[in-house]
Formats: C-alpha cells, sequence, structure tokens
C-alpha cells in the first residue's frame, strides 16, 4: 500500500536563504510522524508548501499514489489536507461554530446562517474524537488549549484526513499538551494520519511513530522513539553534542538589587492580578518565579518594566524608587529586558536587524550626535553582535521579521545583554525555542549571574525554571505563595504550590521517602 502522502525532492529559495534543498518526506496512513528540527531549519515552509502557501521551486508532490498541484490552500483542503498553524488563526470575537464555519457556512431558506445545524455536526466531532469544546462559546473566552482543540474541529469539519500541526503545543501548559496527545492518538486510531511538527524532545519521543530530522534545510536523518533518545535527537538536530543540563556553580548572592514590596497591578480589564507582591532579587543569583501561565506574571514582569503602572506598592532597583517610572528611565538605571513576546515588546519588525541591535540606545553616542543618527557605528556593534551572539541571519541590513524565532530571540539577547546592566529580568526567555537556542541562552543567563547580575527568570516551563534559579517563587491568583530553595526542591512539591496547595511537613516527608526508594543516591 503505497503512502498517503510523499514530498519528492522539495526545494525552496528566499534572497539569501536556500530554506528546502531537496527533501523527501513520506507518511503512512495512521500515523504520527514528528518533523523536528531548530528554528530556521526549514519545517515550516516545507509544510506551507504542502498547504499550498508557498509553491516550491523543485520537486513534487504525491497523495494517495496520484501526482497533484497544490496552488493554494482550497487546493489541499479539496485533497483532505489541513494545517493548524502555530499562531491561531480564529476569530477572538466569534462563537466557536461561526469560526467552524467560516469560509464553508451553512444556509437555510436560502439567505439565513445554519448555526444549529454547524453546531449539531461540531459536538458530533468533538465526541467522536474526544474534543471538549461549547460550540456557543466566544473564542476569546476559552482556554488556550480549547482553542487548540477549535482548529483541529475546523480541519475535521472539513473532512481532512491529513493534519499538519506547526508547533502545536508552544503556547499550551504541560496539562494541556498531555490532553492534546490524548486526542492525537484517538485521531490516528480512527484512520487520520498526522504530520507534527516541533522542537521539544520530550513531545517527540512521547506522540511519534517515526521522526525526521532537518538541518538548515535538508533532512540529516530518519529513527523511531524505539531507536533515539533526547541526547540523539538533539545532536541530530544541530549538529553537534548539546548539554541538555545548565551547568552552575552555587550562587553568591550579593546586596539587594531588585526589591518589591506590596505591588498591586491590574490587567486591561481593571482586574487586580498581581495582589499584594514582595520580594527581593540579590547580586549574583537567579530568582524564579514559577506559575501556571496567567496568574499574574506578565502584569508583574510589564510593571517592573515600565510597560505597565502600578496601582500600588512600591518598586526599586539598588535603593532608588522607580515604581511608574518609563521604560526609557529603568533600562538608564541598568535593567535588561528580554520579553515574554519578542513580536510585539522586543522587536521593530519591519526594522533592519542592525536597527534593533540599538532599540534602547540608538539615542546614545555613538549610535548618536545631538539628534543625528551615526549608521556606520550601528552596523559595526551589529556585525560584531551578530557574531558573538551567533545571530544566522542573510545580512544585517533584513528586517528581523525574515529571521527564525530562535534568531529573534538572539538579537534581543544580543542587545540586552551587549552593555554594562546590573538587572536582568528574562520573561519567557526560551517560548518557541529549539535545544541548541534553549541551549545558548540559559548559558548567556548564568553568564551574567556569574558576573554579578542580579536575574529574574519567569517562565511557565517548570524544567527551565528549576535549571535555571538558585530561588523559586511560585505565584498563584496574582500572589507569592511561597519561595523555595532550587535545590533540593522537587517538581511534584512545587507542582503542587502551582494548584494553590501548599505541602504540609507530612507530605513533604512522604515525597522525600519515594525519592530516596527511587534515587538511593539522594
Amino acid at each position: 500500500m503505497p503512502p498517503i502522502l510523499e514530498l519528492r525532492g522539495i526545494t525552496k529559495q528566499f534572497p539569501g536563504v536556500l530554506a528546502n534543498d531537496h527533501i523527501d518526506l513520506t507518511l503512512e496512513q495512521g500515523e504520527i510522524h514528528v518533523l523536528l528540527g531548530e528554528n530556521g531549519a526549514g519545517k515550516t515552509t516545507l509544510m506551507n508548501i504542502l498547504y499550498g502557501l508557498y509553491d516550491p521551486d523543485v520537486g513534487e508532490i504525491i497523495v494517495r499514489g496520484k501526482k497533484v498541484n497544490i496552488k493554494q490552500p482550497n487546493d489541499a483542503i479539496a485533497l483532505g489536507i489541513g494545517m493548524v498553524h502555530q499562531h491561531f488563526m480564529l476569530v477572538p470575537v466569534l462563537t466557536v461554530t461561526e469560526n467552524v464555519m467560516l469560509g464553508v457556512e451553512s444556509i437555510k431558506n436560502g439567505v439565513v446562517l445554519d448555526r444549529n445545524t454547524a453546531a449539531e455536526r461540531i459536538l458530533e466531532i468533538s465526541r467522536q474524537y474526544g474534543l471538549e469544546v461549547d460550540p456557543y462559546a466566544r473564542v476569546e473566552d476559552i482556554p488556550v488549549g480549547v482553542q487548540q482543540r477549535v482548529e483541529i474541529i475546523k480541519l475535521l469539519y472539513r473532512s481532512a484526513d491529513i493534519l499538519i500541526l506547526d508547533e502545536p503545543t508552544s503556547v499550551l501548559t504541560p496539562q494541556e499538551a498531555d490532553d492534546l496527545f490524548e486526542v492525537l492518538h484517538s485521531l490516528v486510531a480512527q484512520g487520520k494520519s498526522i504530520i507534527f511538527i516541533t522542537h521539544k524532545l520530550r513531545e517527540v519521543l512521547e506522540i511519534a511513530d517515526r521522526i525526521t530530522v532537518l538541518r538548515r534545510g535538508q533532512v540529516v536523518g530518519s529513527t523511531t522513539p524505539q531507536k533515539a533518545d533526547e541526547v540523539k535527537l538533539a545532536e541530530m538536530m544541530v549538529g553537534r553534542p548539546v548539554e541538555l543540563k545548565v551547568h552552575k556553580e552555587p550562587a553568591q548572592p550579593g546586596e539587594v538589587v531588585l526589591k518589591v514590596q506590596n505591588l498591586v497591578v491590574a490587567n486591561d480589564q481593571m482586574n487586580k492580578v498581581v495582589d499584594g507582591v514582595s520580594f527581593e532579587v540579590r547580586v549574583g543569583e537567579v530568582l524564579g518565579i514559577a506559575g501556571v501561565q496567567g496568574n499574574g506574571q506578565t502584569e508583574l514582569v510589564e510593571a517592573l518594566t515600565g510597560l505597565r503602572k502600578v496601582m500600588g506598592g512600591q518598586i526599586s532597583v539598588n535603593g532608588e524608587d522607580c515604581t511608574n517610572a518609563s521604560p526609557r528611565r529603568i533600562t538608564e538605571m541598568g535593567t535588561a529586558h528580554v520579553p515574554e513576546d519578542r513580536q510585539r515588546d522586543g522587536l521593530v519588525m519591519s526594522y533592519p536587524v542592525a536597527d534593533n541591535m540599538v532599540l534602547n540606545t540608538y539615542y546614545l553616542p555613538p549610535f548618536a550626535k545631538g539628534i543625528v543618527r551615526q549608521q556606520e557605528p550601528i552596523f559595526e556593534a551589529a556585525r560584531d553582535r551578530v557574531e558573538q551572539f551567533d545571530v544566522r541571519t542573510p545580512s544585517i541590513e533584513v528586517p528581523a521579521s525574515n529571521l527564525s524565532g530562535g534568531n529573534q530571540q538572539k538579537v534581543i539577547v544580543a542587545r540586552e545583554f551587549s552593555r554594562p546592566i546590573k538587572l536582568l529580568i528574562a520573561s519567557q526567555p526560551t517560548r518557541g525555542l529549539d535545544v541548541g537556542s534553549i541551549e545558548y541562552i540559559h548559558r548567556r543567563v548564568i553568564e551574567k549571574r556569574d558576573d554579578g547580575c542580579a536575574v529574574l527568570v519567569v517562565s511557565s516551563e517548570l524544567n527551565e525554571i528549576m535549571a535555571l534559579s538558585d530561588r523559586i517563587a511560585v505565584m498563584y491568583k496574582g500572589r507569592i505563595i511561597d519561595t523555595v530553595p532550587a535545590h533540593g526542591t522537587s517538581k511534584n512539591h512545587l507542582g503542587l504550590l502551582m494548584a494553590g496547595i501548599k505541602p504540609t511537613a507530612e507530605d513533604l516527608a512522604v515525597e522525600a521517602a519515594e525519592d530516596e526508594e527511587f534515587n538511593p543516591a539522594l
């Protein structure tokens, strides 16, 4: 029986970048084929070709044994191919049903949208594939994990049996990701075939039937979870051995740099989402803030960096009050900020890489004389930082939008780390990044700590918090429920705190006994 899908010799070149270089790929009926690779390896470009968003320069596509021409997404949909993009294609103010119907509207009496019939069909799909969703809920009111299900329902509503999922867990909590995996297993059990694009090694080994690894636009190998482990896959992705653990010496904390007292912050709807938070960060230490996304971490960081007004409390850096100071003033006090949303808050996407490298110092010498910009020093600094921080770009003059997510993040890190700083605030510093970029940024963060910087890391990735932090503060419903040492605190302990449960001494004793039973060396 031939594969349900074949890609043969697919090649795609953009100015200065060979995104896909004669790629061959097959998808069998009823399997999950994981496409693994670094940011910029060519995974999404390849799938955009399959979905009709790009034309290949060379190569052919065979679906169910027949060569096909896919010039636009409608062609792909007609062939039973559907794609869930990394950034959801949903209209927030519309209901689930209205979003699913878009483009394939049901009409009754010739003029009226038949929402009820569509909603019944959505409920039928939900029950069949384990995709629990309320068809009448507004998309803006449902969690991200449920929005992911809506995107999958959109494909099934259009009778897709080849599903492409592009980085489907990049915005999901670990629990939501586990729920998604159950759904995907249900889909393949009922005859669907899935291409799953990711760079997260744990997911690959958990979900894949087969694995194909891309590096710099080429297939470098294929394997299965039974024949691979995280270390082997990481080396295939990056082309060199990768340190999957963060190596750091014990912290030597000094004087307090950042002091936050009884901070109160509201969200855009004027609801209090940071409620009386107090903590300190010292020279030579990393304080990690853990918690399920949506417990006030985003607003806390925005308040600390001048992007959101404070309702109450005080923020000081090196003893100087900076409550409600402007972002420029906070930057000039020696604070570096790696923002949660790199594209919204960290870069001007239409600006060249060179300009993005000096966004917070462009008005200072040597980049300016008075109000006159000095182009050559800007270019010289950009060239140095691109080399020092391994930013992979065809030119310092291309827009930041042309770079992969990992390289966009490196531009921000290069800019923020290339000046004298006393405080580093890094929010979700490796979100959406591949294993090589994660290793690199973790190493740079620890270097800053060891150089005498105070570091605050906010992340929803528990592994990252535990790896980088010297102390961990857990946020729950806008409050810090507890602060614990990173060394000797288990994932289970932190998981309970993240759920709002403070373990008793008895709970911790039982947990310690279990750890000793399974890890006698401890």
